[in-house]
């Protein structure tokens, strides 16, 4: 199993539309107890249960797993600090004051726009 500052170096996502907890274990260099922990912790992660509750990740899954370690093991967020930084980034949430300069920048635009438009 990979160190935890070994992110980068996990294995390439092949082409399948559904994964066993086992592969994402492997793929996500998770064990699958914690897999199972993670889907109680983080309401972003739900894989589809088949048969006997069998666990079928998808894509966005193991991409979602991916960030959740990312946070907890390389950038050093607590559970509770990775479930809010998911949860902000899930609701588009965005610093006030970058939406103000991005407004700003847009109606500067616009005056730009009008004055370099042909007059008719």
């Amino acid at each position: 199993m990979l160190e935890p500052s070994h992110n980068n170096e996990l294995p390439a996502i092949p082409g399948k539309r559904y994964f066993t907890i086992g592969e994402v274990s492997e793929l996500c260099a998770v064990k699958p107890h914690v897999l199972r922990y993670w889907e109680q912790e983080f309401p972003q992660l739900k894989p589809v249960k088949r048969r006997g509750n069998r666990r079928y990740y998808q894509r966005e899954d193991v991409l979602t797993i991916r960030q959740i370690r990312s946070l907890l093991y390389d950038q050093g967020y607590t559970i509770g600090g990775a479930r809010q930084r998911m949860t902000d980034e899930d609701e588009g949430a965005a610093n006030p004051a970058i939406e103000a300069v991005i407004q700003e920048t847009i109606e500067e635009l616009e005056e730009l726009l009008k004055t370099l438009s042909p007059s008719k």
